[in-house]
């Protein structure tokens, strides 16, 4: 019996079908199909019933697919132990980050990990955060740059990138214009241009919203805050952003929201259990987010703090 045998035979039942399962180990589809007919021989038992359009396991099956998933965990885990006594980082990182958001510091992290591990291959994912939040949970993806209000889930480790208040941005011509502040009742008589749901700011808004039982128009929305502002500058309505993100443009007044409690929060999240390669990675972004404009990383939920 080998290891590789374990792991086709699991590629098999997770797929149903020996040619995709073939396809995702990079493996032809008779090499597969030889490799498990040897690991029935070694085991004197079938493992898979062949004889359905998809194929199904038997009952021994079953037993051994709970067995192989824990020999292949456990050799994972003592790969682990080794390369971090011998201080080697390997393996794949699955990086997600909120659509067209631009974090400089991230992006120098993800370079200073790749130059000082080339053995590590990185995807990077972009989506709403609410996916990345599911995908970190579900172990798809190990680390993520997400937007959320007020705080990151409990149940995940966090890092505070940026905590602000949400603000309206309006053209100089704009009723608005010249206020010190506007209510979100007072906003909710204009058409509003804002981020898509999934997003920190836009949870905010729509949170807040809700407690005050109002319901804002979204006339527009766009997952670049440059494209919100530019649409906001022709006077299509009302943009909401964070702070931050209107002062970077000089066209637009920028108009506090008195009532939005909550904070747009930026912030890295990863599942508490992890290995070698994404505690390396999370130190580079300690070092490249510590005098970044955001102040560096501020622990805000999991084990060390809340």
């Amino acid at each position: 019996m080998e290891l590789r045998q374990l792991k086709y035979f699991l590629a098999v039942a997770q797929e149903a079908n020996f040619t995709r399962a073939a396809e995702s180990v990079h493996i032809s589809q008779p090499g597969i199909s030889a490799q498990i007919r040897q690991l029935e021989n070694d085991l004197g038992a079938t493992l898979i019933d062949r004889s359905g359009r998809s194929v199904t396991l038997t009952a021994v099956g079953e037993v051994v697919h709970d067995h192989a998933r824990s020999v292949l965990a456990a050799v994972e885990s003592l790969r682990q132990a080794v390369d971090e006594m011998n201080g080697l980082v390997r393996g794949k990182l699955v990086v997600g980050m909120i659509t067209a958001c631009t974090v400089t510091p991230l992006f120098d992290a993800l370079s200073g990990f790749h130059l000082a591990h080339p053995g590590v291959e990185i995807t990077l994912l972009e989506e709403e955060s609410g996916k990345l939040v599911e995908y970190v949970r579900k172990g798809t993806v190990d680390l993520a740059l997400i937007g959320a209000a007020n705080r990151v889930p409990d149940d995940l480790d966090g890092w505070q990138i940026v905590s602000e208040p949400i603000a309206a941005a309006v053209p100089p011509d704009h009723p608005l214009a010249e206020s010190t502040g506007a209510t979100l009742a007072e906003l909710s008589g204009y058409p509003i241009i804002c981020l898509p749901e999934g997003t920190g700011i836009r949870a905010v808004l729509d949170q807040a919203s809700a407690a005050r039982g109002l319901t804002p128009t979204i006339a527009l929305q766009a997952s670049a805050p440059s494209t919100v502002i530019n649409l906001a500058e022709r006077g299509l309505g009302v943009a909401v952003l964070s702070e931050s993100m209107i002062a970077q443009h000089k066209g637009l007044r920028t108009v506090p929201i008195t009532d939005a409690d909550a904070a747009a929060v930026l912030a890295l999240i990863s599942t508490p259990t992890k290995s070698p390669a994404l505690r390396e990675l999370l130190s580079h972004c300690q070092q490249s987010f510590t005098g970044a404009e955001s102040g560096g990383l501020v622990r805000v939920s999991g084990a060390v703090a809340r």
